[in-house]
């Protein structure tokens, strides 16, 4: 074999090598998608889900598309959007309230994985157990239904002799079903009579608050009990206007509705859920499978209340509970 042939078998593998890594480098990398499912386009927590992105790196538009699908709160629609996501081949499912993560889990087959916000994700189905999802999902079960006592608590503590209390919630939503369950079961502890004042769409909230205050009407001390879905949080203004009409104090279960107006609130950080739920999506996109990533549980609760307001309604809020407050508004 001549020199010229040794020195070119010699460097035949260093040039097939440097050909390959130049042709690899020339590819575009395939840019991952994530599907996006809510209810409400300008709900707080798109920003904060935004957010938790930009915290890990990702650069929308840019190492990171987003599909955002909203249903405009008609819960009918999730299945229809829930397919288109699943027919564009998203990575992966981000998914709002319990039925929006249904009809995920209806449409990606156990083939795109999912994570989710929800009340209670093991109640309603979604996951076999918080610490082991044994499924395509996983995520954030904020728990909803379980604070319903805590927040009948803190009412009983703000409204002295507080006797009755109506529940406005969503009929459509199972982990609202869940939270109204929980409440009747809370308030038979804490000695309280309930109402159910249970609503479908926005066009029902006048007529739902309005008969409940017929119920409520004094001298028996009561409240109103505004259970947390994305429904009610999207139409926040509205219901803050007509419970102000009733002149009588609410609970919500948002602190974006005594921003609003709205007495007092007591829940979970959704700010933290949120970025949460990206680091979530991060862990996916690296190939984590769902299965092998418990669902969390908040961690941090929130206590807001309105002082402005319960001026308005003539309400002295207690020492001992403006003291356990997060936040007071003036």
């Amino acid at each position: 074999m001549s020199r010229r042939a040794v020195v070119f078998n010699c460097l035949l593998p260093t040039v097939l090598l440097l050909t390959v890594s130049l042709v690899e480098a020339q590819q575009p990398k395939k840019v991952p998608r994530i599907g996006y499912l809510a209810a409400d386009p300008q709900a707080p927590t798109r920003d904060s889900f935004r957010q938790g992105l930009r915290d890990l790196g990702y650069v929308e538009g840019q190492t990171i598309l987003i599909e955002w699908r909203f249903a405009e709160d008609k819960s009918d629609r999730f299945p229809e959007l829930a397919a288109e996501l699943v027919r564009l081949k998203v990575d992966v499912i981000v998914a709002l309230g319990t039925p929006a993560a249904l009809a995920a889990k209806q449409a990606a087959a156990g083939v795109i994985p999912i994570v989710a916000s929800v009340g209670d994700a093991v109640g309603s189905g979604l996951v076999a157990s918080l610490a082991r999802p044994t499924s395509n999902i996983t995520g954030v079960s904020d728990l909803t239904a379980e604070l319903s006592g805590k927040r009948l608590e803190m009412l009983k503590e703000a409204v002295l002799g507080l006797a009755r209390v109506a529940v406005l919630w969503n009929a459509t939503n199972p982990g609202a079903a869940r939270t109204w369950q929980e409440t009747e079961a809370a308030a038979n502890t804490l000695g309280l009579e309930v109402y159910s004042a249970a609503v479908r769409n926005p066009e029902e909230f006048d007529q739902a608050i309005a008969g409940a205050a017929m119920i409520l009407r004094p001298p028996v001390p009561s409240a109103f009990l505004i259970a947390q879905d994305p429904l009610t949080l999207t139409y926040r203004d509205r219901i803050v206007g007509l419970v102000a009409k009733t002149g009588l104090p609410a609970m919500y279960g948002f602190r974006e509705f005594v921003e609003a107006g709205g007495l007092m609130s007591y829940a979970a950080d959704l700010t933290d859920n949120y970025r949460t739920l990206a680091t979530f999506v991060d862990k996916v996109l690296k190939r984590v499978p769902p299965a092998d990533l418990p669902v969390q549980q908040p961690i941090k609760f929130e206590l807001i209340i309105n002082l402005k307001t319960a001026r308005a309604i003539g309400l002295a809020v207690p020492p001992t509970l403006l003291a356990r407050a997060d936040e007071v508004i003036e």
